[in-house]
């Protein structure tokens, strides 16, 4: 039970993740000039007393200056669901001259919400993928150190007590700036994968290099040798597989350190670059305070992230809790 609730929230930022394209009512990059810092849009359930289908008014700019909106009561638009749109079939969605903005518009006027999903597509697919490479290279080298010690064990761990000694947001600054800011997009968000992943294979390397130290004297390893089963199969049938727990555990743990990192290249303008949304770049606006006070809905994506840091960091508690009982 203690599981379920991190898990139903991972489970529905990926829902939303894979689904954006039909969750979103409008596609990221659309701009509506007329609507910057649009509040959310309030939807009625009750018309005149009555409860009737959910519906929303048209909202109009009632002061530009500070960017204060007011419905307009003299006309409705009713919620539609499962529809065709301009923008392709999507689940919720309303008709001209309403605009369904659920958790507002940033200072282009583009919808918060349509952003956040898609921007979660970036957050978890540069944590999945920067997880799987240091993991992929953490455990292989960290492996191969042990087994081997000597010298392939004292130059590597010299390689991985370098890097540590680098601090990580300075190492990922420096990292950064050797790219050209011009980049594009998915280019931008290959760098960012191999930064983080650079960065963060050297600590669990360590960690998997004292779990072989101890693993590679036991009987059934020693037994595989005598059979004649080469260095690799015994590091992948015999060796590896008795730390994938503590490894499970441990990238439940690191993969909100992953989206912290993102999101920190983002919000200095060093990460995902407009127009495509991640969660760093969308608080770009949020270092304004008198624009957070004015707007709060732009904080919504901060909100994202921290749930989803909480969720995975509950998960990796319980399963490091269940991997001590069992121990």
């Amino acid at each position: 039970m203690r599981l379920s609730f991190p898990l139903t929230i991972i489970g529905f930022f990926i829902f939303c993740a894979l689904l954006a394209d039909f969750l979103a009512p409008y596609p990221y990059a659309l701009q509506n000039r007329t609507a910057p810092f649009h509040p959310p849009t309030r939807i009625h359930v009750f018309k005149e007393g009555s409860i009737t289908f959910p519906y929303v008014h048209p909202y109009r700019l009632k002061d530009p200056l500070f960017k204060v909106y007011e419905e307009d009561r003299h006309a409705y638009c009713k919620l539609r669901l499962f529809s065709r749109t301009p923008y392709g079939f999507k689940f919720l969605s309303v008709e001209e001259p309403c605009r369904l903005y659920l958790l507002g518009t940033d200072k282009l006027g583009r919808d918060i919400f349509s952003r956040l999903l898609y921007g979660a597509r970036v957050s978890l697919l540069v944590g999945f993928v920067g997880i799987s490479i240091t993991f992929l290279l953490g455990s292989l080298i960290g492996g191969l150190s042990g087994y081997f010690g000597g010298r392939v064990d004292a130059v590597l761990m010299r390689l991985v007590e370098v890097l540590l000694a680098i601090p990580t947001f300075y190492l990922m600054l420096s990292l950064r700036s050797v790219f050209p800011l011009t980049m594009e997009s998915f280019q931008v968000f290959l760098m960012v994968v191999f930064i983080l992943s650079f960065i963060g294979w050297a600590g669990l390397a360590r960690v998997v290099r004292g779990m072989v130290l101890s693993i590679r004297e036991k009987e059934f390893v020693q037994s595989a040798k005598t059979y004649g089963a080469g260095t690799l199969r015994i590091l992948r049938v015999h060796i590896l597989p008795n730390t994938y727990y503590y490894l499970i555990v441990s990238a439940t743990l690191s993969f909100p350190g992953y989206i912290l990192a993102e999101a920190s290249l983002s919000f200095l303008g060093l990460g995902i670059q407009e127009p495509y949304p991640s969660w760093g770049n969308m608080l770009s606006d949020a270092r304004n305070v008198n624009l957070v006070m004015a707007h709060p809905w732009i904080l919504a994506p901060g909100i994202a992230i921290f749930l989803l840091v909480i969720a995975f960091n509950l998960l990796g508690d319980e399963l490091l809790k269940g991997e001590r009982h069992e121990g």
